[in-house]
């Protein structure tokens, strides 16, 4: 999944030069930093039952920030997704904007020129609340998949913190997410399809996942 050129030991996981705006369907995934098991567990009820993903409630806090996307971008469209123990598979539409939708070319950020972290002020990396330039009230049109990303592991990562705070969840070190983020650009409908069931069927193979670890 993605571009894997190596650059100062940082993975560059976007396809050069591929405008992340364009509608179109995307397969993302995000992965807690140190892969720690922050969302849940995984496990069955019987032997021969198949395993489930079991969502503690900052797990549930991800699946509702997933949806809330759809209210923060009005041309995006959450498909598929699953919250495991330490990552996140979606898959992201891309809907085709009206012209008086479209923001020119000044407006829309390159996702290789999005700022990370370290470059951000700090009133912007943590918002006190949806009200700010990142809430859900202040939509937006014409975002790259990049921008989406952001705004996702900067809302969950807020409330991760409040929750560590005020109820108790697990502390994390340094950063919730790690820097990057895998995507795939998903070309046909036999793709859509196997990467579909890719994603609902996570869970039962939990045993194999790369992402099994901590």
């Amino acid at each position: 999944m993605g571009n894997n050129n190596k650059e100062n030991g940082r993975k560059n996981m976007r396809l050069h030069g591929y405008d992340y705006s364009h509608a179109g369907l995307y397969f993302l995934t995000v992965v807690v930093q140190k892969r720690l098991h922050l969302f849940g567990e995984i496990r069955r009820d019987a032997p021969a039952w198949p395993f489930k993903m079991l969502l503690n409630d900052s797990g549930n806090m991800i699946e509702k920030w997933y949806h809330e996307i759809e209210h923060k971008f009005p041309d995006k469209r959450c498909r598929e997704m699953v919250v495991m123990p330490n990552h996140f598979h979606c898959i992201i539409e891309n809907m085709a904007l009206d012209d008086d939708q479209r923001p020119n070319d000044e407006q829309r950020p390159n996702d290789d020129q999005r700022p990370n972290d370290e470059q951000r002020p700090n009133d912007e990396r943590r918002p006190e609340n949806d009200n700010s330039k990142y809430g859900i009230h202040n939509k937006r049109y014409g975002a790259t998949i990049g921008n989406v990303m952001d705004w996702f592991k900067t809302m969950t990562t807020n409330e991760y913190i409040r929750g560590v705070k005020f109820n108790n969840w697990r502390r994390f070190d340094g950063k919730l997410w790690q820097r990057n983020y895998y995507d795939h650009i998903i070309r046909n409908d036999n793709a859509y399809q196997k990467i579909s069931e890719y994603i609902i069927d996570n869970p039962i193979k939990w045993d194999d996942d790369t992402f099994n670890c901590e």
